[in-house]
């Protein structure tokens, strides 16, 4: 398995967009409201990657995974972390959050930072697995419950 950033000479968007929809089906009819992952097109995916720090996990031609991170001023966002629903329990998260850490590293973020669905309780068990802790509750625009939390992932400095 390899881990690559995303380069301006990327070829694989409709891959690319076919592994985020695929890894997040299994949120519809879980979640309200929708993943924003509905909304991506092959342009404001490219957009984003262009935008933020993405990798892609691959085997050959085949794509395994993606993370998307954005600094932040006191940690790095780690967004759009999806892995092939085929490819899922095989370390390809790990791999790609070694990524994120790396990259934390290199701009000097002392954490990671990610927002998870509260519906997902499996999500909350893996992440805190991996080191992650809950900090915060946050409600979408419109919504007056909670609908996601968010999770930090102090690292070493």
């Amino acid at each position: 398995m390899k881990i690559d950033r995303i380069e301006a000479d990327f070829q694989q968007w409709d891959e690319l967009l076919a592994l985020i929809l695929s890894s997040f089906a299994y949120m519809d009819h879980r979640i309200d409201p929708p993943s924003s992952a509905h909304r991506l097109t092959l342009q404001s995916l490219a957009d984003k990657a262009a935008a933020e720090i993405a990798f892609v996990a691959s085997e050959g031609n085949s794509l395994l995974g993606c993370i998307f991170l954005r600094p932040e001023s006191d940690c790095l966002y780690v967004g759009k972390l999806a892995i092939a629903p085929a490819a899922q329990g095989k370390g390809v998260g790990r791999r790609l959050l070694a990524a994120a850490e790396q990259v934390a590293g290199e701009l000097s973020l002392p954490a990671l930072r990610l927002e998870t669905r509260i519906e997902l309780v499996e999500n909350h068990a893996v992440f805190a697995r991996w080191g992650f802790f809950r900090t915060a509750e946050n409600a979408h625009p419109g919504f007056t419950r909670t609908t996601s939390i968010e999770m930090r992932k102090q690292l070493s400095t």
